[in-house]
């Protein structure tokens, strides 16, 4: 067979790209629910937990969060007040609605449960710092073409920040701005979760 033949014989390239990308995501449900499963929680529940170390929130945003409907949220939410991880509140804002809280129990569970991504960090650390650099710019772009279809929930990434400011500077390795810090950054330190991220218009 030759390298043509060849190549035509294996498809597409962004099919094999979403084959592999499958199997990466499978595994990383896989850990985390073999994960959330040891300590007593469902992948849900251990989700939850995770985001609500960022601060209290309703369930209506932690829904958002997850990807998940109402019904599936509140399950989730009851079962971690039973289990003594999660206080439900008064909110602030309406005392009539309520937000969720970690309990210290459950900021402990979720110290716990922050260990699990080292899996996927072990492989990631054999790529080069290059490779690494690009495969996050890659990712960052799919994140951004799923969340304006409306397949994701939207994360706080830097490319939907309004205080992103791609490609202002003419330093090559720090090409981008932060306004909110007021500093320049390149690829390598693209952020895909972060506290201080406000949505852009």
């Amino acid at each position: 067979m030759d390298a043509e033949a060849f190549a035509r014989a294996s498809g597409p390239l962004s099919e094999r790209l979403a084959t592999g990308l499958a199997k990466v995501s499978l595994a990383l449900k896989h850990e985390a629910r073999r994960d959330a499963n040891s300590r007593g929680l469902s992948a849900t529940q251990a989700q939850a937990l995770l985001l609500l170390t960022r601060g209290p929130a309703t369930p209506g945003r932690l829904a958002e969060e997850l990807g998940i409907g109402a019904a599936t949220t509140s399950e989730a939410l009851g079962a971690l007040v039973a289990k003594g991880l999660v206080r439900r509140d008064p909110s602030p804002a309406d005392g009539r609605s309520r937000t969720v809280a970690l309990t210290a129990a459950g900021r402990r569970r979720a110290r716990d449960l922050a260990d699990w991504p080292d899996v996927l960090r072990e492989a990631i650390d054999a790529l080069s710092p290059e490779e690494q650099a690009s495969l996050l710019g890659a990712i960052v772009k799919l994140i951004v073409v799923l969340q304006a279809r409306g397949r994701i929930p939207v994360a706080r990434m830097c490319a939907t920040c309004r205080f992103f400011r791609p490609n202002v500077h003419d330093d090559p390795a720090r090409p981008h701005h932060c306004a909110f810090v007021d500093a320049p950054f390149g690829e390598p330190h693209l952020r895909v979760d972060c506290e201080d991220h406000e949505p852009a218009a």
